[in-house]
């Protein structure tokens, strides 16, 4: 079982040649900016600030690498969506984005944060048809559920089940009081279990 709480700052990358070497097992997060990114992974860690959060979206700039093992890590991918940068940041974090995610052999399975107010932003779209072209396993986090009363969540929650291709999966979630996070560490410990197996199985 993996301890989520022993997360470590391992290093930042600008692009896929900076990251780490790539062997082991990866999970990485990715979101619209205001999607609650850092926050979710500070949740997961139990650490307040092991994730860069900021009341101004887009300032996660870097891939930035956290290890919970020798050979096990977690991935915060570039937030998007109104980040007030310029064009030409922007341009270079999707084209890193994409090597990242289509290059990388250790990266297991996609978390996608999505404000459970506003879903399915033309961004959450594009991840989920890539995700789906790629037969990479994705997971929708719904944050911020705190925000909305249980049958709100549920409503929306259910919509979205019912508009997403089959391997995908979704829940929702609140890093302000924890609500979701049980099955969340459930779906990344099966992400991680079955890919210590299949290097297991390739030795």
């Amino acid at each position: 079982m993996i301890d989520f709480s022993k997360a470590q700052f391992l290093t930042s990358a600008s692009q896929l040649q900076g990251c780490p070497i790539d062997v082991g097992t990866e999970i990485a997060f990715c979101g619209r900016s205001n999607a609650g990114k850092s926050s979710a992974i500070n949740t997961l860690t139990r650490q307040k600030k092991l994730a860069r959060t900021s009341k101004t979206p887009g300032r996660t700039q870097l891939i930035n690498f956290f290890s919970l093992s020798a050979d096990t890590r977690l991935v915060d991918l570039p937030g998007f969506g109104y980040a007030r940068v310029p064009t030409s940041i922007k341009q270079h974090w999707h084209k890193h984005l994409d090597e990242y995610l289509r290059a990388r052999l250790s990266l297991r399975g996609l978390v996608l944060l999505m404000d459970i107010r506003h879903p399915l932003k033309p961004f959450d779209e594009t991840m989920i048809n890539w995700c789906a072209d790629a037969a990479l396993p994705l997971h929708i986090l719904l944050t911020k559920a705190d925000k909305l009363k249980r049958g709100a969540r549920q409503n929306t929650l259910l919509s979205l089940t019912r508009s997403l291709p089959i391997n995908v999966t979704v829940q929702i979630f609140s890093a302000q009081n924890g609500l979701g996070l049980t099955e969340f560490e459930n779906k990344l410990q099966t992400w991680m279990h079955s890919g210590v197996l299949s290097e297991e199985n390739e030795c």
